[in-house]
């Protein structure tokens, strides 16, 4: 019996470790996507890459951690969305205040982002930065949803 167990608990954990790493895998591949479309849609100089790449990711791992943040706190209070219901007016007004704050501090870090590559790349290319994330996500979330059908 106690062999079966170990069996098991051996099974699952290898199981999680395999689901981690195969979504850790999944997030490296779409990164490597955005950068290439990035670049291409940039067309960035050789030079405007080599200090545009260190500023920009260090604002994609800022802003990912922000809201990666922002969803754990709401999924920790609503386990399912039932709970809202459940939710007295004094927690739902924290979270509230919570996600005010990130959204806030969302904004300050774009703000600095900002500051610190334009002087690397024009103000067009800002803008149409801006305009090809988002085409890469209406993108990848097109893909995403004609995968599943």
């Amino acid at each position: 019996m106690k062999n079966l167990i170990t069996l098991i608990c051996i099974s699952c954990f290898c199981f999680i470790s395999i689901s981690a790493q195969n979504r850790e895998k999944g997030r490296e591949k779409i990164k490597t996507l955005k950068i290439s479309y990035l670049t291409e849609e940039l067309n960035l100089t050789p030079e405007e890459a080599q200090k545009f790449w260190p500023i920009y990711n260090a604002y994609d791992e800022e802003q990912h951690a922000l809201r990666s943040r922002q969803r754990t706190e709401l999924k920790k209070a609503l386990k399912n969305s039932d709970e809202i219901e459940a939710l007295n007016e004094g927690d739902a007004e924290k979270l509230i205040i919570l996600k005010l704050s990130i959204d806030r501090q969302l904004h300050e870090s774009q703000k600095k982002f900002i500051d610190k590559v334009k002087q690397v790349i024009s103000f067009k290319k800002i803008i149409r930065l801006h305009v090809a994330e988002m085409e890469f996500g209406r993108k990848l979330m097109s893909k995403y949803r004609h995968k599943k059908d």
